[in-house]
Formats: structure tokens, sequence, C-alpha cells
């Protein structure tokens, strides 16, 4: 089962719009990750509707920031993207009546809410400008 990387994939290129204070189009957000320009727009357009980037067609059209990243938070955007559950473990269902897979599905039901809950907690206390300043650090130490 592959991964989903849209959260870390959208918060690199939200990082990067910030950074470069222009506006970016799909194609060239596209190329940044390797993917197709109808999959960053279409991507692109959940944060739209959440009110996080604008965009404008045209010559000089692309894609914008409409809010600081310092009003951003991890989980903002991962709740722009859609996403629900945090994690790709599932409970077997195959056996409902089996009062062993109702114990298991029981014990993991309980775990998984627990840590959803406090993943969830802790990506809402972190902005996108703690991000960038993580950057901003590394960058200056990488190049000191």
């Amino acid at each position: 089962m592959r991964n989903d990387t849209r959260l870390s994939r959208m918060l690199h290129v939200l990082i990067h719009m910030d950074r470069h204070q222009q506006s970016a189009t799909s194609d060239t957000i596209a190329q940044m990750l390797g993917t197709n320009p109808v999959v960053v727009r279409r991507t692109m357009a959940l944060l739209k509707e959440q009110g996080y980037v604008t965009s404008e067609k045209g010559h000089r059209g692309g894609w914008t920031l409409s809010k600081s990243l310092a009003e951003m938070t991890l989980l903002d955007i991962h709740q722009a993207l859609g996403s629900t559950s945090i994690f790709a473990i599932g409970l077997s269902t195959d056996h409902p009546q089996c009062l062993v897979e109702q114990a298991v599905n029981a014990a993991l039901t309980d775990a998984f809410d627990e840590a959803q809950a406090l993943l969830l907690k802790r990506l809402g206390s972190i902005t996108l400008a703690q991000l960038a300043e993580d950057f901003d650090q590394r960058f200056r130490e990488g190049h000191s």
C-alpha cells in the first residue's frame, strides 16, 4: 500500500510559494513535484475552497497564497485536502460474530482513536511559518 504524501507535498509547495512571493503555475508546481498539472490543479482547488490559495487565469496567472503561513496549521491543510484517517491500518471484519475479532477490533479502535486524537492535536499546534523558520535555519547552517 502506498503512503498518502499529499500533505507533505502540499506543505512543501506552500512554503515554496511563500518564499518566491509570486504566483506559481500548475505546470511549475507539477515539475517540482514530478506529477501532472491536472493533479496539481485538483489538489490546489481543495486548498482554494478553504481560502488558503487563490488562482488567476491567463498569461500572468497562477496560484498565490491568500493567507500567511502563520495563519495555516498542518491540521488546516490536512483537513482541506479531505484526508480522513491518519492510519492506513484497517480492522478485519471477515467474521463479525467472532468474539476474538470483536475484542481485537475494540482494542485497535481505541488505540487508533487515541493516537489519531494526539496526532491531530499536534498537527494543529504547528504552523507553516514554523516549518518555514526551520527551513531558514537549516539553510543558514548549510551555507555558513
